[in-house]
Order: structure tokens, then C-alpha cells, then sequence
């Protein structure tokens, strides 16, 4: 069985991350991670969207605890 990519679904949760308050939480963090980790990893599409995400978010807009995850995530998974 193929390993199906969730990066459209990844990018159309993302949405109302940033049309609601605009800022990314923790909650929303590790949910939009969840997605791309459902198979255990992160494949191409789901990196260039998760980069992609995180391009939007300012250090000032988010909690340190936020940022810090962020960081985390993108050592992690090459991102």
C-alpha cells in the first residue's frame, strides 16, 4: 500500500490557525505536526509545507514555549 501525503490536509488546517487569531499556539502546533507524522514521517511535501507555516511566524507573535517547539521542529525534521 502507497504512503498517502497529508500535506493538503496539513495546509488547509493550517488555515485557521492564521485567519482566526493569527497566531500559532501550542495547540495548533502540535496538531499540524500530528498530521505530517501520522505515518511516522515527515516526506518532502509535508516539509515544504511545514516550512512554509513557519515562515509566517514572528518569534514576538507566538509564546516562548512556542518558538522554542518550533525550533525544535524544524532541527528535528530538517525543516
Amino acid at each position: 500500500m502507497e504512503k498517502q501525503s497529508s500535506y493538503i490536509e496539513i495546509a488547509y488546517s493550517s488555515i485557521p490557525v492564521f485567519t482566526d487569531d493569527g497566531k500559532l499556539d501550542m495547540e495548533e502546533l502540535q496538531f499540524l505536526l500530528g498530521l505530517a507524522l501520522k505515518d511516522e514521517q515527515i516526506d518532502g511535501d509535508e516539509k515544504r509545507v511545514l516550512r512554509n507555516i513557519f515562515k509566517q511566524v514572528a518569534e514576538h507573535e507566538v509564546a516562548p514555549k512556542v518558538w522554542t517547539r518550533i525550533n525544535e521542529i524544524k532541527k528535528k525534521y530538517d525543516l
